[in-house]
């Protein structure tokens, strides 16, 4: 599950900017708390955090695999995720993580399939359903209560209630 994204290299000792993706910042850049490092070609390695500071709406990281600002710029683009299996379960239950939507059937309250979550993406303006339609493309749904009523994850399903014109 992505937690951060490595938005620059700051200064010249290997600390990074991190856009934060997490509602428990302080829990998942706790120094000593291991992330998946998932870089721009896909390659995947692990980074320790040592400290994490707050800085103009982000943080600003120190990996203790990442010594100086060289090794800190082949990070910048970097997803950092978390194992699914290691997250506590949600106490609200209106709160769903990307895993669990992601890979679920789109449909309409009649039952018609419009297509699969293909991702959560976060907006400045809130959180879009990334759907994939197959053949017909992508469309992007707001993932509120009035367009998404809703969501089963144990029914492996979202359903939709969108706005004319939404899905063509």
């Amino acid at each position: 599950m992505l937690v951060g994204r490595v938005a620059k290299a700051h200064g010249i000792t290997g600390e990074l900017a991190v856009d934060i993706h997490t509602d428990s910042p302080e829990e998942r850049f706790a120094p000593g708390a291991v992330l998946s490092a998932r870089l721009r070609d896909r390659s995947v390695r692990p980074v320790t955090v040592t400290t994490a500071r707050p800085h103009s709406g982000r943080l600003l990281v120190r990996f203790a695999e990442v010594p100086d600002r060289t090794t800190a710029e082949t990070l910048r683009g970097a997803q950092l995720l978390v194992d699914a299996a290691d997250l506590p379960p949600s106490d609200d239950p209106d709160a769903y993580y990307d895993h669990e939507l992601e890979g679920l059937a789109a449909v309409l309250a009649d039952g018609t399939e419009v297509g699969r979550v293909k991702e959560v993406a976060r907006m400045p303006a809130g959180e879009l359903l990334v759907v994939d339609r197959g053949e017909g493309g992508e469309v992007l749904v707001p993932f509120v209560r009035e367009i998404v009523p809703t969501v089963d994850i144990a029914g492996g399903r979202v359903v939709l209630d969108p706005p004319e014109g939404l899905l063509s």
